[in-house]
């Protein structure tokens, strides 16, 4: 008789799967809880403890480590020395190790929980199971994800086991250690100010695309074990996504990010906005965002991280969109948009403020740096002209900083109401990127007269700043730091520009 060894944390679907197991034949072995969840199942399931004949001991830290559950697993079934050394021993095989870890990322992402708690989430037993198991596929199945039970299943019925199978779920045990060990090394390490000497990263394909940026190239998309990524995304109507498209959701879900108690929308174009504005309703928000350029916002992405209702979802309908994304969609407004069948709408949790590293591709290697999350801490920031912004003034400063952290730079975002109303992005000088800002918001209807600026980074000469004066602005705020920032200031002064300095660049290339 077959011998399944099941040790599971993620308990789905387990009772179901080994009720159709012992329904093939199989015998089963188990710890701890999982042996008590498939016995409350009403399944006869051995103990671990009474084939190794030895009581788990130090909190079940120590359980499977031994080698009568260990020779079971790493036996070649085609060699007749390790058979015979398994029946000296009064061993019996083990054909199928269904195993998942203790849940470490899990642990260390809740709020207050103590390097001591994270430590007890280090899984020894299960990952050392896995491995056994994955090292000897060749007579020894391995699975660690629960969606391959049934896919498993359905393999045992017809007996097609083959080495193809084998080897595809020993790669993802090795795929999954791997990223388990990686987030442990990451969260052990002492941190500081260094960067960990060595960074392991397991990335797990979800899904193919018809191509990537170009049709000449090949495209798919790998998640990590982040929490509120990539797997959480969830399509509810359209056209297939496309790398392009994904490259401008996780744009527009970071450009929203900065306001969780606030009603946001971004309207993206190849990774930047065109549009972004606060309101007091998703529709409101949705139309001070479209009006910043709507020229620009025809065929982009829509972003907004509160619930869309009918009359936002009647408004966008009205534009032509890829891709609309947000938190949550309430059944009618879903109605609405799948009128339109190739529009793409999206499910995704706005992402978490949880630390995280960021990769960017180079030729040879990887550039890796803490992701950027806006900081809304004002701790640092300074009025640095002769004028202190009015109490209107600070509000839309406020709300520019947080938006021009958004836009790739050169980066300058004109602002009015909560709303930006000229964005001049990706250029090489940041008064060219002034002057568009201000042509952008011209274009578009808007007197800029009025407006306040927010510059990604510092202002290297005060030609930035005559620009923006002569459009009409009347408050900036940028980080400072440039060696002619008296140059700058002096500037804002002799237009009665009020100047915010906040000690903190926005860059993002």
């Amino acid at each position: 008789m077959p011998r399944a060894l099941i040790s599971v944390s993620d308990k789905r679907g387990v009772s179901e799967f080994a009720k159709n197991l012992v329904d093939l034949g199989w015998e089963l072995l188990s710890t701890g809880g999982t042996a008590k969840t498939l016995i409350d199942a009403g399944l006869k399931v051995t103990l671990v403890e009474n084939v190794t004949g030895f009581p788990e001991i130090l909190n079940g830290r120590v359980k499977t480590l031994h080698p009568a559950i260990h020779s079971a697993i790493l036996a070649k079934r085609d060699d007749p020395a390790h058979m015979a050394t398994l029946e000296e021993h009064g061993f019996e095989p083990i054909d199928l190790v269904v195993v998942n870890l203790y849940p470490f990322r899990e642990t260390i992402s809740r709020p207050g929980v103590t390097f001591g708690d994270a430590v007890e989430q280090i899984d020894i037993g299960g990952p050392s199971l896995l491995r056994a198991a994955a090292k000897n596929h060749a007579g020894v199945l391995a699975v660690v994800d629960p969606r391959d039970y049934n896919r498993l299943l359905d393999a045992l019925r017809s007996n097609k086991t083959d080495m193809s199978l084998r080897r595809e779920l020993a790669a993802k045990v090795f795929f999954h250690t791997s990223a388990y060990d990686a987030a442990i090394a990451e969260y052990v390490h002492p941190g500081g100010k260094e960067l960990p000497p060595v960074i392991g990263v397991s990335l797990e394909q979800i899904q193919s695309l018809r191509y990537g940026e170009n049709p000449q190239q090949r495209g798919a998309v790998y998640a990590t074990d982040e929490l509120r990524g990539a797997k959480d995304l969830v399509q509810l109507n359209g056209k297939e996504l496309s790398f392009n498209n994904l490259m401008d959701v996780d744009a527009a879900t970071m450009a929203i990010s900065p306001w969780p108690d606030r009603i946001a929308c971004a309207i993206i174009k190849h990774t930047t906005p065109c549009g972004i504005a606060l309101g007091n309703s998703a529709a409101e928000a949705f139309r001070k965002a479209l009006a910043t350029d709507p020229v620009s916002a025809f065929g982009s992405i829509v972003a907004l991280n509160t619930l869309v209702d009918d009359e936002v979802a009647c408004a966008i309908a009205e534009l032509f969109v890829e891709v609309v994304v947000a938190p949550r969609f309430n059944e009618s407004a879903l109605e609405i948009l799948r009128r339109k069948k190739n529009l793409r709408v999206l499910e995704l949790p706005l992402p978490d403020a949880s630390p995280a590293l960021d990769f960017k591709r180079i030729r040879g290697g990887m550039l890796v740096q803490d992701r950027f999350r806006y900081d809304a801490d004002e701790t640092g920031w300074r009025v640095a002209g002769s004028r202190e912004p009015a109490d209107g003034e600070w509000r839309d400063l406020r709300f520019a900083w947080a938006a021009v952290a958004s836009v790739k730079s050169n980066a300058v975002l004109l602002a009015r109401g909560e709303a930006a109303i000229g964005i001049g992005a990706g250029q090489m000088s940041r008064v060219d990127s002034s002057f568009i800002a201000a042509h952008k918001a011209t274009q578009a209807g808007h007197d800029p007269k009025g407006a306040v600026l927010a510059s990604d980074a510092f202002f290297p000469f005060a030609d930035g700043v005559e620009e923006a004066a002569r459009a009409g602005v009347t408050a900036i705020i940028q980080p400072g730091g440039s060696i002619r920032d008296t140059e700058v200031i002096a500037a804002a002064d002799a237009h009665d520009i009020a100047m915010v300095m906040t000690g903190r660049r926005q860059f993002r290339h």
